[in-house]
């Protein structure tokens, strides 16, 4: 079984790139399943119920989020009442939707999970923790698992991924926008990469325009974010599942 990992997403211009590509690119790679980060579609801070439709319309499977998972009020209602798009597992418990979800591919469970980062980030709770609960929890009921890594440190992802080595067969990092060239398996057989890059403008700040942001580091004033200008690009990695065995044959990142 191949998982296609797609890289956030960022504003109307990801949006658009990636609803006139998805398709091939998916086909291209003969993707049985493609999960696509879309917290910051909608305006950079968020994903509007639209948006959210517009991304499953263009051939995703599962929608993940991260720490601009509320940004927009109106997808929170969607989040209670779909399995195909899931907010980080370690948010408080009263926060609309869920934390992970179960798809079934080809006759095969997959337990998806998302998890949000605590290192430089909100003091959530601990996510291995979070990850463990939910392992015990499913047991039995899945094939593998896969696990989107909403995190700011690389460190973090790392140990994540060492310490689930083996338990979650495919696990990606998203938030840093930026395709790390360490995809690998691990010695358990888990697929992994530090973080998958972002489906945005190439010619910004993270897709955030440039002028903007070097305003907000030399002044340290409010600055008022927009998506930037220009050409746009697609990343994400392209994992090889032995679906039996739950171990990752091959690991490669994609750019479109």
């Amino acid at each position: 079984m191949k998982i296609l990992a797609i890289g956030d997403v960022v504003g109307a211009s990801g949006l658009a790139y990636l609803s006139a590509h998805l398709s091939h690119v998916r086909d291209k790679h003969r993707a049985d399943v493609v999960i696509v980060n879309g917290e910051n579609a909608t305006d950079i801070h968020g994903l509007s119920v639209p948006d959210a439709k517009a991304i499953w319309d263009c051939g995703a499977d599962l929608i993940t989020l991260g720490n601009h998972a509320y940004g927009r009020r109106d997808l929170c209602m969607l989040l209670s009442d779909s399995e195909r798009i899931i907010r980080p597992a370690n948010f408080p418990p009263l926060t609309p939707g869920s934390g992970y979800t179960l798809l079934t591919i080809d006759g095969y469970k997959l337990l998806c999970i998302n998890v949000q980062g605590t290192a430089f980030m909100e003091p959530l709770a601990s996510p291995f923790e979070t990850v463990d609960r939910i392992l015990a929890r499913e047991q039995g009921a899945y094939d593998f698992a896969v696990m989107d890594i909403h995190a700011e440190a690389t460190s973090e992802k790392i140990a994540l991924s060492r310490y689930f080595d083996g338990r979650v067969a495919v696990m990606f990092g998203t938030h840093t926008h930026v395709a790390t060239a360490d995809e690998q398996i691990l010695p358990k057989g888990s697929g992994y990469i530090t973080d998958i890059g972002m489906t945005g403008p190439v010619n910004g700040v993270l897709g955030t325009d440039a002028e903007a942001v070097i305003e907000k580091f030399r002044t340290h004033m409010p600055v008022r974010f927009r998506v930037a200008d220009g050409p746009v690009q697609g990343h994400g990695a392209l994992f090889d599942v032995d679906e039996i065995k739950g171990c990752v044959r091959d690991v490669c990142r994609i750019v479109f």
